[in-house]
Formats: C-alpha cells, sequence, structure tokens
C-alpha cells in the first residue's frame, strides 16, 4: 500500500496547464527520504503510476519525476508563485 496523498482537482488541472504549455519553474518540495529539495526545469507532464501522480520535469541534464504530494511550491520568473500544495503536507 502507498501512502500516496491525492491533490485537489482544481490544483491537478493547473499542473497538466503548465504541462501543456511547457512552463519552465522550480519546484520546492521533499525527496523520497524526506529532505528538501529544489529543481529547475520545464514541466513535461502530469503522469499516474505506482499508485501516486507525479510531474515530470526536463531539468538540465534529465528528466526527473517528482510525487504531487511531496511538492510544496512551484515558482515561475521573478520567483512568482505559479502552483501552491493545498493539502497542508508542506506549509
Amino acid at each position: 500500500m502507498t501512502d500516496y496523498v491525492p491533490i485537489d482537482c482544481d490544483q491537478h488541472s493547473v499542473l497538466e496547464l503548465l504541462a501543456m504549455r511547457r512552463v519552465p519553474v522550480t519546484l520546492e518540495g521533499v525527496d523520497e527520504q524526506g529532505e528538501a529539495c529544489r529543481l529547475q526545469g520545464v514541466v513535461c507532464d502530469v503522469v499516474t503510476r505506482d499508485g501516486g501522480e507525479y510531474l515530470v520535469l526536463a531539468c538540465a541534464d534529465r528528466r526527473v519525476s517528482t510525487r504531487l504530494d511531496r511538492i510544496s511550491v512551484l515558482l515561475g520568473g521573478h520567483d512568482d508563485v505559479l502552483w501552491r500544495q493545498k493539502n497542508g503536507n508542506h506549509d
């Protein structure tokens, strides 16, 4: 069984729009070990696998998948907030 916590449908829609537009972002959240992480890349996709949903970023040298419930915030240019976690996991 997974510990994945689904995100709000409205928030999911925003992530899909960011992927469709291939928006460059800075992702802040936690990795699988619970350590703070910060990644920069272009939003490529939102996928479902292994009992969870993931945001796929094209980073400089690789693609990185981050579970949606581990993302705190996505920042755009000038550190504008494009998306923020609403379920309280990271606030």
